[in-house]
């Protein structure tokens, strides 16, 4: 067998010509006192030395810095692109998210992402090789020249990056591996995928990834949501893939993703130019894609792409079949959860001529773990409360060893789950992990109770009546449950709300041991002398978090709305909201008819956002926000007319967030949906296009114009664009 190694390649930024790599650095000037191209020259500097240090931390793990300076280094940066409109587009400071997306669009794929076959015993891998053996052979090449690349098969979500130019410029989920969902925003704010490649890669490179949730940063996640009486993941797989669903970047850059890069999927070279340095005139040839999988894995690293190094190279199947028993025996100690090993023919010209069905490669082949279970009894069951009220029940266990993981307590996911297994406390159930995941029952193997375990009908917590939704349990005591009241503060203080720095879950949580906060509005009545007497705290922060808070008394009333925790009411449905109704009043007076007149809430949302307000706490917390102070904005009078019976649908990326276009429009009196439909007027794309959303267009008819056409068309209705100008 033979181990992958590393390989050197070129640097981001030589510390030798650039400050801020090495020792850097961080007394800076004003930013006030630079010119505008000392300015860029700095943002230039601080890009490449950022991404430098990405690297270093993320994919070589040897940190060149202290967290602190790269800190100070990543603010420098953001403020020269805000005081003087530097940003780029794959800028490092673009990890933090982008603005909320409406959905997720469907993209095509460079080439297919086939899945592989796969199996549990050993003869089905000599098997495979029999076979692989055979079509070389019938192909005119060596049968006994065939040689394997093994590796860990991941348990994450698999999907599709794509550079041009060495710059980022797409990432998609596998879908059905023909197209898959557009996670292009969500996949940037990973700081192990890089924004610009390293070295000389091709014009055109697309690289499969596997995204994933590190063991330890996944246990600690699901431990903090437990804590807050929220469903946990199930496995590392669900964590990784329920985040890069998120439809707002910005919660993605807040979860512990990280990334491996292991195939490559389309490799493109050709003259052309952009996406390079400017010092870099005369750029080298870019390389031509190596003749082995192998020697892919070195290209990766002259990239800076990311990869595993329990990747070996073996002579034969007999190898291959060792590499995976080491493996298994070394799945413990890994930081990744993995369910199996992937065995792929090395030599590409062997792997073309054994082709692939219309679902899996005949060159590569998948040899998974077997699951792991034990059976041990039930002690106990604890119903924790999440911030929406939902009630998870969780089943204490005398401890047992299952795979070599002490096991001491097992979802029961909810009230029908419990109903459909007839478990209670006493119970004898086997308890199953498997690729890693959160240990569950799915059975009982020996009844020794009587009876059912009975799904209490008051929360544990506040001891206000449980209302079942179809499977699911659900407290009704809103933002008067101590535990969703935690929780409901860290949301109102979160960026897309109300954007109070230094409200974070630990300061939260130490406020309400302290008794300091019993209710949302309380947080209005903190008072400097009170904050600065607890641990950690000083009057300078005291005095910060009090700031914060004054500076969102007269907040607008969307992020007043998005900032409640209304179930199914995020950002775009709470601008949605304000923009129809225009103030709070009217908002709250609204019955469901009067809801469901907003574009984009059906009768689902509009039950739900009735039934929040309908909630007696939920009623008070509004009212004594009120009574402190917090006054929303009403939304001003449209602009003018101009639009008026006009409806757009914008996709892609503009020159300004799709949500201020939304604004915009709507301001001069134009509608403006998520969705097309028979009522659409314009589809407005800009760069990289939803491919779902042009797919409507054609079906129903609608234009489809570019940015330069939707800018003239606005002004041919006198309406300036874009906005501001």
């Amino acid at each position: 067998m033979t181990s992958a190694h590393s390989g050197s390649s070129p640097r981001h930024a030589d510390p030798d010509e650039n400050p801020y790599v090495e020792s850097p650095p961080t007394d800076f000037d004003p930013v006030a006192d630079l010119s505008d191209d000392e300015a860029a020259e700095q943002a230039s500097l601080l890009r490449a030395a950022v991404r430098e240090h990405d690297y270093r931390y993320y994919v070589e793990a040897d940190p060149l810095i202290a967290d602190e300076t790269y800190d100070r280094l990543f603010a420098r940066l953001q403020d020269l692109e805000d005081a003087f409109d530097l940003s780029t587009e794959n800028s490092p400071t673009r990890r933090v998210g982008g603005e909320p997306l409406d959905e997720l669009e469907t993209v095509e794929h460079v080439a297919p992402m086939r899945s592989i076959d796969n199996a549990t015993e050993a003869e089905a891998v000599r098997e495979f090789d029999e076979r692989v053996r055979s079509g070389v052979d019938a192909a005119g090449f060596d049968p006994d020249a065939v040689e394997y690349v093994c590796e860990p098969k991941f348990d994450g979500l698999s999907v599709e990056v794509v550079y041009e130019d060495g710059e980022y410029v797409r990432a998609a989920t596998r879908g059905d591996g023909t197209e898959g969902d557009d996670v292009t925003e969500q996949v940037r704010t990973i700081r192990s995928v890089p924004g610009k490649l390293r070295g000389d890669p091709p014009s055109r490179l697309a690289v499969r990834g596997e995204a994933y949730m590190p063991r330890d940063a996944f246990e600690a996640y699901n431990e903090e949501l437990m804590e807050r009486g929220e469903e946990p993941f199930a496995n590392p797989r669900n964590a990784a893939a329920g985040t890069l669903r998120q439809l707002d970047p910005s919660v993605v850059a807040e979860r512990p993703l990280e990334i491996f890069f292991f195939d490559v999927l389309g490799w493109e070279t050709g003259d052309e130019e952009g996406g390079r340095d400017e010092a870099d005139a005369d750029p080298p040839d870019p390389p031509e894609r190596p003749d082995t999988h192998w020697a892919e894995f070195d290209a990766f690293d002259a990239f800076g792409l990311r990869r595993t190094d329990r990747v070996e190279r073996a002579d034969d199947i007999e190898g291959a079949l060792d590499y995976r028993d080491r493996l298994m025996a070394d799945r413990e100690n890994l930081n990744f959860a993995i369910d199996g090993v992937v065995i792929s023919v090395d030599d590409r010209a062997h792997r073309e001529a054994l082709g692939s069905t219309s679902r899996a490669p005949r060159w590569a082949f998948a040899y998974k773990f077997p699951p792991r279970t034990a059976t041990t009894t039930v002690e106990g069951v604890t119903v924790q409360v999440g911030r929406t009220g939902r009630l998870t029940p969780v089943a204490e266990l005398k401890p047992v060893d299952v795979g070599g993981v002490t096991v001491s307590r097992a979802t029961l996911h909810n009230p029908a789950e419990i109903e459909a297994l007839g478990v209670n406390v006493g119970d004898r159930v086997r308890i199953y992990r498997a690729g890693d995941v959160i240990p569950y029952v799915p059975e009982v193997v020996e009844k020794r109770s009587e009876g059912t375990y009975a799904f209490p009908e008051t929360c544990p917590v506040c001891d206000a009546p449980v209302e079942r939704d179809g499977p699911l349990a659900f407290c009704t005591g809103g933002l008067g449950c101590p535990a969703q009241l935690e929780r409901a503060i860290e949301h109102w203080a979160r960026r897309d709300a109300l954007d109070v720095e230094g409200l974070g879950p630990e300061r939260v949580e130490q406020l309400r041991e302290a008794d300091l906060v019993e209710s949302l509005p309380d947080l209005y009545a903190l008072a400097v002398d009170d904050l600065a007497a607890l641990e950690g705290w000083g009057e300078t922060s005291a005095e910060n978090l009090i700031a914060e808070l004054e500076a969102t008394r007269d907040p607008p009333l969307d992020d007043f709305l998005a900032g409640l925790g209304i179930p199914d009411v995020g950002a775009t449905t709470a601008r949605a909201l304000a923009a129809h109704f225009g103030t709070l009043d009217a908002v709250l007076d609204a019955d469901g008819a009067d809801l469901r007149e907003v574009d984009d809430v059906g009768p689902e949302v509009a039950e739900s956002i009735r039934t929040f307000l309908d909630n007696a706490e939920n009623c008070a917390a509004i009212e004594g926000l009120r009574q402190h102070g917090v006054d929303p904005e009403p939304v001003e009078a449209a602009a003018g007319d101009a639009l008026d019976g006009l409806t757009f649908v914008f996709t892609g990326s503009l020159s300004t967030t799709r949500s201020e276009a939304q604004a915009h429009v709507e301001a001069h009196g134009a509608d403006a949906t998520s969705s097309v439909s028979g009522n659409t007027d314009y589809l407005v794309a800009g760069e990289s296009p939803g491919r779902s959303k042009r797919q409507d267009a054609d079906a129903e008819g609608v234009p489809v114009v570019d940015e330069e056409s939707f800018a003239d068309l606005l002004a041919e209705r006198g309406v300036a664009w874009p906005p501001g100008e």
